[in-house]
């Protein structure tokens, strides 16, 4: 049995690249850029008036003038125009682009205008105000978004602005999702006394899914050599597999010697942890397969800490994504394990990030899971844990990069 370190550092130790793909901007969230996305104009790419009002040249106003003709109107999408003479003013609209010969804006607060002469009534004028210069922001050949970055909803602006209908990005992984055991229905069937229906998968592949994996789900049946038959048969066609169940000490937990027979080399199986303490993890030249425990939580657990790290370390992420919180109430837990506990995060009226344990029934009650936001992870060191000590928490959502 290994520790939660080493267990780690053999998973990222078998990180991999995945190569690249285009997508369209629409599908860009989440994605990860495998190119730099560099200004092709200034920004913005023209002296942008701020506020509706006039434009005028300063030094007119600095002279004493504080009535102004106005000689023609601009609104924003109008081409770039000209104050002909300096000693009048142009009406003009938020988002157009200032005309030569001005240089600030006056807005329509501070005036009052009658028979098409604008009256200045304020003086808080300013040369330059309400005028968004062109390259403030960032100038022509600029870097907007380096390869690495983690698109956000927000970033879309920008490769919108740069012309991107299509973004280099890198691709993920693949996954097969396979379950095994024999009391296993699917979800779209009634099961007998005897009988649970598949949900662990459906949990994992949308853990999966923050960082557009593409995944498939098969079930394994609990006989050695037709489980041998359709692992074999799935070699080549994706990138990883995440097995749930079989790997533990029963007569039926077939699947360590099945992996093995098929020539994936076995990394580590068993982990001090709980839940989640009969992990297996190997891999080929083709492929890495995370073989899990059965029970909800443990393989949820198994997903959290252990795969989602992988993929985000396969994209040029961040593999560790935990964030510190503070315990909100004591916890107790005896054996020497690291301990992952489900909890609720919220903020207290401090503004202190907090986590409050709500450990089920063992790792096969996965009820508790609906209220809860992810898992702290505890030291195997420390029997008692108070209230105000930080540890690190796993969200199940991931947060930004």
């Amino acid at each position: 049995m290994i520790s939660v370190f080493e267990a780690t550092e053999l998973v990222l130790g078998s990180v991999r690249p995945y190569g690249e793909e285009y997508v369209a901007i629409e599908d860009a969230v989440g994605r990860v850029l495998a190119e730099a996305i560099v200004a092709t104009r200034d920004m913005p790419p023209f002296d942008r008036v701020a506020m509706d009002g006039i434009a005028i040249d300063y030094a007119a106003y600095a002279a004493g003038q504080r009535q102004f003709e106005i000689e023609k109107r601009i609104a924003a999408g109008d081409p770039i125009g000209t104050l002909s003479d300096t000693h009048k003013a142009v009406e003009i609209m938020t988002g157009a682009a200032l005309p030569k010969g001005a240089d600030t804006v006056i807005p329509y607060e501070a005036l009052t205008i009658e028979d098409n002469v604008a009256h200045i009534v304020s003086d808080r004028v300013v040369q330059g105000q309400n005028v968004h210069a062109q390259g403030v922001d960032l100038q022509k050949g600029a870097t907007l978004l380096a390869p690495g970055h983690w698109i956000q909803p927000a970033d879309l602006a920008l490769l919108a602005t740069e012309g991107k209908a299509k973004v280099r990005v890198r691709r993920a992984p693949s996954f097969a999702i396979l379950s095994t055991g024999d009391e296993l229905v699917p979800i779209d069937q009634e099961p007998l006394p005897h009988q649970i229906r598949r949900s662990n998968v459906y949990a994992v592949q949308a853990l999966l899914r923050q960082y557009h994996v593409q995944s498939i789900m098969l079930h394994l049946a609990d006989d050695p050599e037709a489980m041998h038959d359709q692992l074999r048969a799935l070699m080549g066609k994706v990138d990883a597999w995440i097995c749930i169940g079989g790997v533990s000490k029963g007569k039926k937990d077939f699947l360590p010697q099945v992996l093995e027979a098929l020539g994936v080399r076995k990394l580590f199986h068993r982990v001090a942890q709980r839940p989640g303490k009969p992990f297996w993890f190997g891999a080929t030249d083709e492929i890495v397969v995370f073989a899990l425990p059965g029970n909800p939580v443990s393989s949820i657990v198994g997903t959290v800490r252990y795969v989602l790290p992988w993929v985000r370390s396969c994209l040029g992420l961040p593999w560790d994504y935990s964030i510190s919180v503070q315990l909100a109430e004591p916890f107790r837990f005896d054996p020497p394990l690291v301990r992952f506990v489900e909890s609720e995060l919220y903020h207290d009226s401090s503004g202190v990030c907090r986590a409050a344990p709500r450990p089920g029934h063992g790792s096969g009650d996965f009820t508790r899971l609906a209220y809860t936001k992810g898992f702290v992870e505890l030291p195997a060191d420390r029997t008692h844990f108070q209230p105000g000590e930080v540890y690190p928490f796993w969200p199940f959502h991931t947060f930004v990069a």
